[in-house]
């Protein structure tokens, strides 16, 4: 059984190497940086650990033995669903390595926005000196910090903002009733979230239906002294729209980890917009998170070596379903 390691950003793939080889695969590593490079180092393997690779339809169709794909990381937006369900090849992410370090860094971006503290840092150093900040700032208590989602990453946030009094709330259509009752999360239609939030945190998947939620007409709709932050998908936010709205005052905030093109590009007006904290995809990071996300990629296709059930299948739908 060959497995192959597409590419990777860690110092070394040791771990996974020694998992694997000892459940009797062999390992082969590359850093694949196009599809053709993927093809070409990939044809005859029987599983692909991949981190940024992409994984298109040209890919999987040129995949001969390949019988599972795993990402490192949560999102899968560099892989094909349907193509791989369709060939039968099952796709699974790592949903639960860096819960922790995205929820605190997210709380982290959104009490520096909710506190003026780009702002009042930057007066400060503009030899301006006042014990008023720039702008006028609501109280905590009574605030809305809501999320859009309200998975395992939007409920740590939550928890942590219901910490500071934060009146906490999400908008989540595939999440039962009983669910926000049982977390005392106030429960909020899409537009309910638009207009209400004071923080509004987005953790949803990128789809077709979530591209750019946030965009000029929902921007629009939002209270002027509200800030948002996003450390889940780039593509939720048409950040053209966000920084115009960011440059008219008529958004008080937003902090960003993720942006629709990475790295964000040296002429992007988000660059030059007021009231930002930008940080370049780090949200994920611990000196812990980097090994948890190894090892359970690696054990995930050291379970499909040995033919056991597989978790974290994110194209189940897209696969051959057995007959009944």
């Amino acid at each position: 059984m060959r497995v192959l390691i597409t590419d990777y950003g860690f110092p070394h793939v040791d771990q996974e190497r020694a998992l694997l080889t000892a459940a009797g695969a062999e390992v082969v590593t590359a850093q694949c940086r196009t599809a053709a490079d993927v093809i070409a180092a990939g044809q005859d393997a029987d599983i692909l650990l991949v981190q940024w690779a992409p994984i298109d339809r040209s890919v999987v169709v040129a995949l001969r033995r390949c019988r599972l794909i795993v990402r490192y990381g949560i999102g899968v937006d560099n892989v094909d669903l349907q193509a791989a369900g369709e060939r039968g090849i099952p796709v699974c992410n790592v949903p639960d390595y860096c819960i922790d370090e995205v929820a605190d860094h997210t709380l982290a971006v959104a009490l520096a926005l909710a506190r003026q503290l780009p702002q009042t840092d930057a007066a400060v150093r503009g030899g301006t000196w006042k014990i008023m900040p720039p702008g006028k700032i609501p109280g905590f208590r009574g605030t809305v910090f809501a999320t859009a989602g309200f998975g395992r990453i939007a409920r740590a946030v939550l928890t942590r903002a219901a910490a500071f009094g934060f009146i906490t709330a999400a908008y989540d259509p595939f999440v039962a009733e009983t669910e926000f009752a049982e977390a005392r999360v106030r429960r909020l239609s899409l537009d309910t979230l638009i207009s209400e939030s004071g923080v509004l945190s987005l953790h949803l998947p990128l789809t077709a239906e979530t591209r750019h939620l946030i965009n000029a007409q929902t921007l629009a709709r939002m209270r002027a002294d509200a800030v948002i932050v996003n450390t889940a998908r780039g593509g939720l936010i048409d950040t053209q729209a966000l920084a115009a709205a960011l440059e008219s005052r008529t958004l008080a905030g937003a902090g960003l980890d993720v942006f629709e093109s990475e790295p964000l590009p040296a002429d992007h007006p988000l660059r030059r917009a007021p009231n930002t904290v930008l940080t370049s995809h780090t949200a994920w990071y611990s000196a812990a998170s980097i090994p948890a996300l190894q090892r359970r990629a690696a054990e995930t296709a050291v379970r499909a070596l040995a033919g056991q059930p597989l978790q974290n299948v994110v194209n189940r739908s897209f696969l051959p379903q057995p007959a009944t």
